[in-house]
């Protein structure tokens, strides 16, 4: 038994809070970009330079991102028919790639400073406008994983957190520069970017393996435990079992299949009310977000006396899942795998 509901159309108001966002932190990526390279035109200071060139990684990934969200709103076809959502995952990934390959650049260019030291130049200037765009970056990406929690946008998030670290980046290197004016040690600049290449290197590892993990449907455990409260809070007593339950996200949407167990002589009609039931409480918990598909078993034991009430009050497997239920409610809904 299976409902499908197709994702919120293009002109929803969940896609234009989601391309609204990534539309601002497009246009703020770019302005901030020109402005660090100009500090680098200053101060000639690769730690800069490596701040800027990360800066050209965030203008990239939030261009790919406008196309990855505006994709993942498509409704299903006859090509995807489980829909486009997916694509946000690669899009969490190509940012991850995208970060680890500036890594690389800014090792290289900061190794290269370390051993050969340059004097800086305009520093004063520098620093502030640093400052000026990390504070706007500590805005925009907590302004992005925000949104991207609420509207549980995967590419939102991988892009604010890209943000963030690019905030960290820029007060790192606000911090060491002000280390070599007050020092005159040189040498700390190129030592400064190569720090800087480290922390971008672990989050472009992160984002990397969470997408990997989402686009293998990997075990998502929050998810499944949401489920499990809904089931157990609005259990109805002809749901003798809920067993095998499995789900999966594909951007906003939820995919969902289960096998519930109902008492052995219900008319196929009765048994379809049931699997119909249980589907509308899931697809409205997740507000039309979600395509459910139900596997309906019968009860294990023949009913006492041959009715229909004693399979689900009387029966041995009632009464001794209702056992389990007194104990440990989360027994009455077992996940996938589960025997």
């Amino acid at each position: 038994m299976q409902t499908e509901k197709n994702p919120p159309p293009p002109n929803g108001q969940l896609f234009k809070r989601r391309m609204t966002t990534i539309g601002i932190s497009l246009s703020v990526a770019v302005v901030l970009m020109a402005l660090k390279f100009y500090t680098f035109h200053l101060t000639h200071s690769s730690a800069v330079l490596s701040d800027a060139l990360e800066s050209i990684i965030n203008v990239v990934a939030a261009a790919f991102a406008v196309v990855s969200i505006w994709m993942a709103a498509q409704p299903p076809d006859s090509d995807h028919p489980y829909g486009h959502g997916k694509i946000e995952y690669f899009s969490a990934g190509f940012e991850g790639a995208l970060i680890v390959f500036a890594a690389i650049g800014i090792f290289k260019t900061g190794i290269s400073r370390l051993l050969m030291p340059e004097p800086l130049a305009n520093l004063q200037v520098g620093l502030s406008i640093l400052v000026a765009t990390a504070a706007v970056n500590l805005l925009l990406g907590t302004g992005l994983i925000r949104v991207g929690k609420k509207t549980q946008s995967l590419t939102l998030i991988a892009d604010g957190k890209h943000v963030l670290t690019d905030a960290y980046t820029s007060l790192g290197v606000v911090a060491g520069l002000l280390l070599v004016q007050l020092t005159g040690w040189l040498w700390l600049d190129g030592a400064i970017a190569c720090l800087v290449g480290v922390n971008i290197l672990l989050t472009g590892t992160r984002l990397v393996r969470q997408s990997f993990s989402a686009l293998m449907d990997a075990s998502d455990t929050h998810l499944l435990g949401e489920i499990s409260r809904l089931l157990e809070a609005h259990r109805k007593g002809v749901w003798i079992d809920i067993h095998q339950l499995r789900a999966w996200r594909s951007g906003n949407f939820v995919h969902i299949d289960l096998h519930l167990v109902l008492p052995r002589d219900y008319l196929l009609d009765d048994a379809h009310a049931q699997a119909k039931d249980l589907e509308k409480l899931l697809i409205d918990h997740f507000e039309g977000n979600a395509g459910v598909l139900v596997h309906m078993d019968p009860c294990g034991t023949i009913p006492s006396g041959g009715k229909t009430a004693g399979c689900w009050e009387n029966c041995s497997e009632r009464s001794s899942t209702g056992r389990r239920i007194a104990k440990k409610p989360d027994h009455f809904v077992k996940l996938s795998g589960s025997k």
